[in-house]
């Protein structure tokens, strides 16, 4: 990596002058990733195996374009390869604040729901950009993707309590998934991924699994992850996504994506990060019991707590 560096600084104008690196090391990412400062200005420097690049480049151009949508996120400085370590780049401006799970217990209720509408809303201008029309249809993608994954759950030797009801569930109503829009999706929309400085909401960062689909299945991390640190904030988002009219089928869609997650989650916790797998499993029963196992479809959370 220090020979990969000095490369970079030869061949990137803005480390020329910079200060020393300061490597990150917080997220699941893949890419190596540092902040520098250049006259008084922050940036973020994410290296990435060359096999990314062409991801990379389509990210780079997606937040070009996201800014034209007036969405809040970090804007795309420079791009570039260097083929002799095998390895690609980019450059971002650095958001400055800190993760809204890190913040949102110093804010008040009435604050972590101010926070969630923004999100709302910023989610809801991301979902204005369209998939390419080289994309196949999302009912295809996604029950390929389910099926994948409940197969890997029944072999993993892990076993959710009345699974049969949540596959039932979604057997029962995947007939809803067809004809949904293929759309941007984030694909981690969640608080540590959620910028805040002085109390508001200051963007979003790492688009680094972005995909496209149905973009109302960007509020699974709610049902995963909002919902338990904190409801006022969960409430807001959704929301401040609708403008204050949450329509009905939106309810039954985010049941589905939210019974699909149960497997999905059990797969990937047990896979990547298997010292959290119990902590997750708890998080799935919490879930499971929002919904009574999908006899509710809008969960207890959300109708028991309105601001």
């Amino acid at each position: 990596m220090t020979e990969l560096i000095q490369l970079l600084q030869e061949k990137v104008k803005l480390l020329q002058n910079a200060s020393p690196l300061e490597k990150i090391t917080k997220g699941y990412s893949s890419d190596t990733k540092y902040v520098f400062t250049l006259d008084e200005n922050k940036f973020l420097l994410r290296v990435s195996d060359m096999q990314r690049y062409v991801k990379k480049k389509a990210e780079f151009k997606l937040l070009k374009d996201m800014r034209h949508l007036n969405v809040n996120v970090p804007k795309p400085i420079e791009i570039g390869s260097v083929e002799e370590q095998n390895s690609c780049y980019t450059v971002y401006s650095y958001m400055e604040g800190i993760d809204a799970k890190e913040a949102i217990h110093t804010l008040t209720e009435e604050e972590q729901y101010n926070l969630g509408v923004e999100a709302g809303v910023q989610l809801s201008k991301m979902h204005l950009y369209e998939a390419p029309c080289s994309i196949n249809s999302w009912y295809e993608r996604v029950m390929e993707k389910h099926y994948r994954y409940l197969a890997a759950y029944k072999s993993s030797g892990i076993k959710i309590k009345n699974d049969e009801r949540i596959i039932d569930f979604i057997e029962m109503h995947k007939h809803v998934l067809k004809n949904r829009s293929n759309r941007f999706q984030h694909d981690d929309f969640h608080l540590e991924n959620i910028i805040v400085k002085d109390k508001k909401y200051a963007g979003v960062i790492d688009f680094d699994n972005f995909d496209w689909g149905d973009p109302l299945h960007d509020f699974v991390k709610v049902a995963l992850f909002q919902r338990e640190i904190s409801v006022p904030f969960s409430i807001g988002q959704i929301e401040g996504y609708f403008d204050d009219q949450v329509p009905d089928d939106f309810w039954l869609l985010y049941s589905i994506y939210s019974g699909m997650v149960i497997f999905s989650s059990v797969v990937w916790s047990s896979r990547f990060a298997p010292e959290q797998l119990e902590q997750m499993i708890m998080r799935l029963y919490t879930l499971l019991e929002d919904h009574k196992y999908f006899e509710m479809q809008i969960p207890k959370w959300y109708e028991s707590n309105k601001f």
